[in-house]
């Protein structure tokens, strides 16, 4: 990305499957952040020092240095306005870019994205520091309706903007294109780590199977993960995720379909909980499919 942008990248192996979904920060000064799964840190760093250049490069595992948390809704703007000195309108602070300001007592990196969905700031600042914002957060949060969010909450957003997550959409068993993050691989940029691979399946058409958005016919229970997906009778895919959308109104799931099924409206159905529930797929992102709360 250029200085103080953003950008999601796929770390792809030489078989062209999937090594990392991770967010790349470009902080101006020759300091680039590449954010992925805490959870694989250690595995990521084994495959930067075998691919990382001989000199030129200096790459360190500031995890454990580094803590964050994320303020997100249509008031966010205006709340982080109130306690920083820097300007966050849309014009300084556009969707997808990244800045070092000030919040409160902290010194932050801060990125303007959500995985909600929604107008919002990932906030990072020294680990020892965290605890600190969080609280002067939430105390100055009292007269906007603040609110902290939970697991299970975050995980029906993000589902009703079908954004996929390490461990459940996104593991080394699928590929860009299976995926959907075929649209951040830059096939004209020269040479990459599985870039004959991604071009040989783009150029074969559909892979076998897509990543789609599910609308289930529920009933009392939603999915959850790792449901079957059947089509006539025939096992033709597995949910990976899967929640009831609060602002759809819709009960959701994502899930790996055969392509041979993958025609938006197509009728299929879903084991949910040992019952047999109607499902559909949809387009992507029930909710705001344009970003449009994103970008405001």
């Amino acid at each position: 990305p250029k200085p103080h942008r953003v950008r999601l990248a796929p770390m792809l192996s030489a078989s062209g499957h999937l090594m990392g979904d991770l967010t790349v920060l470009n902080w101006d000064d020759e300091t680039f952040w590449l954010m992925g799964s805490y959870y694989l840190r250690s595995w990521h760093m084994r495959w930067f020092d075998q691919h990382k250049p001989s000199r030129g490069v200096a790459i360190s595992d500031i995890s454990d240095a580094v803590s964050g948390l994320s303020v997100t809704g249509p008031k966010s703007r205006e709340f982080l306005a109130s306690l920083t000195p820097s300007d966050l309108s849309n014009a300084a602070f556009p969707f997808m870019a990244c800045q070092q300001i000030d919040i409160c007592r902290s010194q932050a990196n801060v990125a303007r994205l959500s995985v909600m969905g929604e107008l919002g700031y990932e906030i990072n600042v020294n680990a020892a520091e965290q605890r600190q914002l969080y609280l002067d957060l939430l105390l100055a949060g009292r007269d906007w309706n603040l609110r902290e969010i939970g697991f299970n909450a975050l995980s029906s957003l993000r589902i009703e903007k079908s954004y996929g997550i390490w461990s459940r959409e996104f593991t080394r068993a699928y590929t860009p294109a299976m995926c959907g993050l075929d649209r951040f691989v830059a096939f004209d940029k020269g040479d990459f780590i599985g870039r004959d691979a991604v071009l040989a399946e783009r150029d074969k058409g559909r892979p076998k199977q897509r990543l789609v958005t599910l609308k289930i016919d529920a009933n009392g229970a939603d999915a959850s993960g790792f449901e079957p997906v059947f089509a006539g009778g025939h096992l033709v895919g597995q949910v990976t995720s899967g929640a009831y959308g609060h602002v759809s109104g819709l009960s959701l799931a994502l899930g790996y379909v055969d392509s041979v099924a993958v025609d938006e409206g197509a009728t299929l159905s879903v084991d949910v909980v040992g019952k047999s529930r109607q499902a559909e797929i949809i387009p992507s992102s029930p909710i705001d499919p344009t970003g449009a709360r994103l970008r405001q």
